[in-house]
């Protein structure tokens, strides 16, 4: 027995020497399955379903199990014995740190405490009993609160006076910060230490092997699934019939996470809330469903996570903190930040009333900050809504872009049919090419629900979408249906919209309602933001940087630069008539006319403006005319001694365009004066 247990030791020892040298404790570490390798940001198919090496699982039941404490383990991974600090577990593993510092001793009576040497080596149970620091307590969490400016530090005192006054809000926060509290570092051991020490089943103890670091066994009264390697079921057991997961609280992910709850489950898989034991913080895992379509939209979501990671590495854009991927049991994992409730859960919580401008403006400000960082980069999220911004904290209003699983880079643009449909672009909606201004129509969607508590544009599907567009901001130009792949389905054969019916019978028409009327809101620069944000065309729609230094976020009236008059070369329209007061005509020749009471001093009709706008085609002469015949007869230049009469002379010479007309207008002035 004693020459079986030196072996032991020796083994141990050796483990740990080789364990110690490779074990790392960087952020964002992906050491945690040496059989895959780190992530790649391209990958054409999943990997097969982990096999547990088959000589150690045969290995592990020829070893004879000693009778000390340290073969009997009674709790998973450690954690009764960090609750259960009895005398004969510490005496047992300070004695086989003795044994393991002198392998050769022949003494076998039990030594004094008092003149027993510190062991060599500390042993497995004080490393878990003296956790290290976690990174959220090396970390200031209100580091971000002194960057705040006067209206912000309102709306965060303003969110907690919220919260503070519904019962489930003050729950959420007294959950995660318990959490957090649990949430420590703990030391690392081999896989060798954990098969000694943990509970474990024969499925686990055949992977443990490829993981060169053990944080976390599973709890004791996790009921964990024993995976078949003979078993018809998907993926030895742990997968259901769609490919999902099977979770386990109190189970682990990866031998790291530790899985506290479900949070959500969607059609990429699902998402657990974990504490992550090498970093002492709360996550949250998503965990991909097992399916090969998933899996590669998976990987450019990760791939866009590992470049907003290089690209935002002190999280000043407020977009979610990616920690790692993994894969575990034959699933994608994506670990980030834990977050709260999403917006859409906040707006539920509050009854579906909305929110102060206040709050929304201190929203706006950090989703501008991620859509900046994103255009500079070209990337489109492609699937902005109230679900995929999340609170930092029930309690404040720090938020955070989460989701970029619909993503892609402008020049990449893989998808046809993305955003939600309250928050789909008119772009999208009509098959025209859609780019980087998409995220700023879904902007302006998600402010004004945060203001009136419900969706401005509720389509029950794609044609009532358009149709409730179409009801605040009217049809769009010509030239968008044109470009339109689409416009069959909303607009018939003259261009104009298809009439649409939604199932309770209303009936939307265009241009019904203004955007004050939709939102009842009387701020005008909040209402102009919108406006901007919700414009037709995406060429003319406001970006982030210009958005930024809106009024509606600045608080500052932005004077507008005064308006150039248009000349001759600058205009759109270079055959319009720029002059702003009529100029004096020249008098018209005097054939006999009666002279009017007093001198002329009113332009004259009888000659054509002297300009540059004269000379020009007969296209717009018939806008020039009606000008020129607008201001003679405002300024009755005919005299006061023909009284109000107006005779056909002004209305010739408004027509005239060159002195061939003028030398008619003056025979006909001829011949009527020999009629008087």
């Amino acid at each position: 027995m004693s020459s079986l247990r030196r072996k032991l030791s020796l083994t141990w020892k050796r483990d740990k020497s080789k364990g110690s040298n490779a074990s790392t404790n960087e952020p964002g570490d992906k050491s945690m399955q040496p059989a895959h390798p780190q992530l790649p940001t391209r990958q054409d198919s999943m990997p097969p379903p982990r096999i547990p090496v088959s000589a150690t699982v045969n290995s592990l039941s020829n070893i004879k199990q000693s009778d000390t404490a340290t073969s009997k383990p009674n709790g998973g991974y450690l954690e009764s014995r960090r609750r259960k600090s009895s005398g004969a577990s510490l005496s047992a593993y300070s004695s086989h740190d003795r044994t393991k510092s002198d392998p050769w001793s022949s003494k076998k009576d039990t030594p004094d405490a008092s003149t027993m040497p510190t062991a060599r080596h500390t042993s497995v149970m004080n490393k878990f009993l003296k956790p290290k620091p976690s990174a959220s307590t090396l970390q200031n969490p209100d580091a971000w609160y002194t960057e705040l400016d006067k209206d912000d530090l309102g709306a965060e005192d303003e969110m907690r006076k919220m919260g503070s006054r519904r019962k489930e809000t003050e729950i959420a926060a007294r959950t995660i910060d318990a959490l957090r509290k649990r949430a420590t570092r703990k030391e690392r051991v081999g896989p060798h230490e954990a098969i000694r020490v943990a509970m474990l089943n024969i499925y686990e103890r055949g992977e443990i092997v490829d993981y060169p670091d053990i944080y976390f066994c599973g709890t004791q009264g996790a009921a964990k699934v024993v995976g078949d390697m003979k078993s018809d079921a998907p993926n030895f057991g742990y997968d259901d019939d769609r490919g999902d997961y099977t979770i386990v609280p109190g189970d682990h992910l990866s031998f790291r996470y530790e899985i506290v709850d479900i949070l959500g489950k969607g059609s990429f898989g699902q998402v657990v809330r974990c504490i992550d034991h090498k970093l002492g913080v709360l996550v949250a895992v998503k965990i991909i469903r097992n399916k090969k379509r998933f899996h590669q939209q998976a990987l450019v979501e990760v791939d866009i996570l590992q470049k907003l990671r290089e690209w935002d590495p002190h999280n000043k854009h407020s977009m979610v903190n990616f920690t790692q991927s993994f894969y575990f049991r034959g699933h994608l994992c994506i670990s980030t930040e834990l977050l709260d409730m999403n917006l859409y859960e906040f707006i539920k919580t509050h009854s579906f009333r909305g929110f102060s401008l206040r709050i929304v403006r201190r929203f706006t400000k950090q989703i501008l900050s991620s859509l900046i960082l994103l255009k500079q980069k070209r990337v489109i999220h492609c699937d902005l809504k109230p679900e995929n911004i999340l609170l930092r904290h029930p309690l404040h209003s720090e938020i955070k872009v989460i989701d970029f699983g619909s993503s892609c880079f402008e020049n990449e643009k893989v998808y046809t049919y993305i955003q939600s449909r309250f928050y789909r672009s008119p772009e999208v909606i009509l098959g025209m090419t859609y780019g980087l201004p998409i995220d700023m129509w879904s902007v302006g969607c998600i402010l004004a629900e945060l203001y009136t508590g419900v969706p401005i544009f509720p389509g029950e599907n794609e044609q009532e979408q358009l149709a409730c567009i179409m009801e605040v901001f009217g049809p769009p130009e010509k030239h968008l249906i044109e470009k339109s792949t689409r416009k069959k389905l909303f607009f018939d054969s003259m261009g104009k919209p298809r009439l649409t019916v939604s199932s309770k019978g209303r009936r939307r028409r265009p241009s019904s309602k203004t955007l004050q009327q939709a939102l009842k809101c009387d701020d005008e620069s909040f209402l102009d933001f919108l406006a901007r944000c919700l414009r037709w065309d995406p060429d003319r729609r406001m970006k982030p940087e210009e958005a930024i230094r809106h009024e509606f976020i600045t608080g500052k009236k932005t004077i507008a630069p005064p308006q150039r008059q248009p000349t001759r070369e600058s205009s759109p329209v270079k055959r319009h008539n720029t002059v702003s007061a009529p100029r004096p005509l020249p008098e018209p020749p005097a054939l006999g006319m009666k002279p009017a009471a007093g001198p002329r001093t009113g332009p004259s009709p009888h000659k054509p403006v002297a300009g540059g706008a004269r000379r020009v085609s007969g296209a717009t002469a018939p806008t020039t005319a009606s000008s020129a015949k607008r201001t003679s007869t405002g300024n009755n230049s005919l005299g006061a001694g023909v009284g109000s009469s107006v005779s056909g002379l002004p209305r010739a010479a408004g027509r005239s365009a060159s002195g061939k007309q003028d030398l008619a207008a003056a025979g006909a002035t001829a011949a009527m004066s020999r009629r008087v």
